[in-house]
């Protein structure tokens, strides 16, 4: 009795802890300005697949999985998610160890991630889902999508490679892809107290223009990444990436992915290198482009890549 009363009691500190932090970040978001889920959204703490996610789930009707990459958090899609609310149960996670998902040091290979999407869908009870990724997010999205077929009704990725599709070995070669390669023991150790630092090069190299990623959004990340354990999650979806080139050539090895796929990239960034790349494993891919913005879609254009991806997803 006493071990279940204890648990309980953790159970529930926990569960309080998480409600708190999410309260803080949601003021904090409307108090720097940064655009913040709507009071239909509700956040949860689940657990999966030896570890726990962070996630907003909102609205009714067929679901929308929105996946964020590296730099930002799930708080990147709330113009989208919010539009999207209006008609569709919209489910944002944090990625495992990123954002205010639990703390963790392993599973970072996107096969893994890919099943604590699986699994985050099944407690929720969605059977099937649309599926919207970015950077990081088209890695996992990709996995998902791969291990579990029949789960995904469409498909859109936006600007970023995938480990072993397509063009990837000469997408390596890029200078501006340095920091795939940044590692070694001691990178934790150089970047902490100075994550902002870290992060304002790809805010600034990897938009179209600088300014259109806030002085608001670069501090509520910077917070984010400096968080304990962050950094580690981020420098580790890098680390795995030879892992995920491996998986997902077995993947593909199995057959293209048959689900409608929109392939989009930033107008000044990837562009309709993302029709290409998705064209190596997928049988039915549109290509579409973000105008005026670089990587960072929905700081440089929300409005535009909202209505492109909403368009696409409405589709019969």
């Amino acid at each position: 009795m006493r071990k279940r009363i204890l648990g309980f009691l953790t159970a529930a500190l926990l569960a309080t802890t998480a409600l708190t932090q999410a309260h803080a970040q949601g003021k904090a978001q409307k108090e720097q300005g940064v655009p913040a889920f709507s009071s239909a959204f509700k956040t949860r703490e689940i657990a999966v697949n030896g570890t726990t996610l962070h996630v907003r789930v909102g609205g009714t009707g067929p679901a929308i999985t929105l996946l964020h990459g590296f730099g930002e958090t799930g708080d990147m899609w709330a113009p989208m998610a919010n539009a999207f609310a209006r008609d569709h149960t919209v489910v944002v996670p944090d990625l495992r160890g990123m954002g205010l998902s639990a703390r963790a040091t392993t599973g970072f290979d996107k096969k893994t991630q890919g099943q604590d999407i699986a699994q985050l869908l099944d407690t929720l009870g969605v059977a099937k889902t649309q599926l919207v990724t970015h950077d990081i997010g088209n890695m996992v999205g990709y996995a998902f999508a791969a291990q579990y077929r029949d789960r995904v009704t469409r498909f859109v990725l936006i600007d970023a490679p995938v480990p072993g599709v397509g063009p990837w070995e000469e997408i390596l070669k890029s200078p501006l892809l340095w920091h795939f390669r940044f590692g070694g023991p001691d990178m934790e150790r150089l970047v902490a107290g100075r994550e902002r630092i870290y992060l304002d090069r790809f805010w600034n190299e990897f938009s179209a223009t600088p300014a259109s990623f806030s002085e608001a959004a670069r501090k509520h990340y910077a917070r984010l990444y400096a968080r304990p354990g962050n950094m580690h999650a981020g420098f580790s979806q890098f680390a795995a990436f030879d892992q995920d080139a491996i998986d997902n050539k077995a993947f593909m090895a199995q057959g293209k992915l048959e689900m409608p796929v929109l392939a989009v990239g930033g107008e000044k960034s990837f562009g309709p290198t993302m029709a290409v790349v998705m064209r190596a494993t997928a049988t039915d891919v549109t290509e579409g482009i973000v105008p005026g913005s670089g990587h960072w879609i929905m700081e440089e254009n929300p409005s535009a890549t909202t209505k492109l991806v909403g368009d696409f997803l409405d589709k019969n």
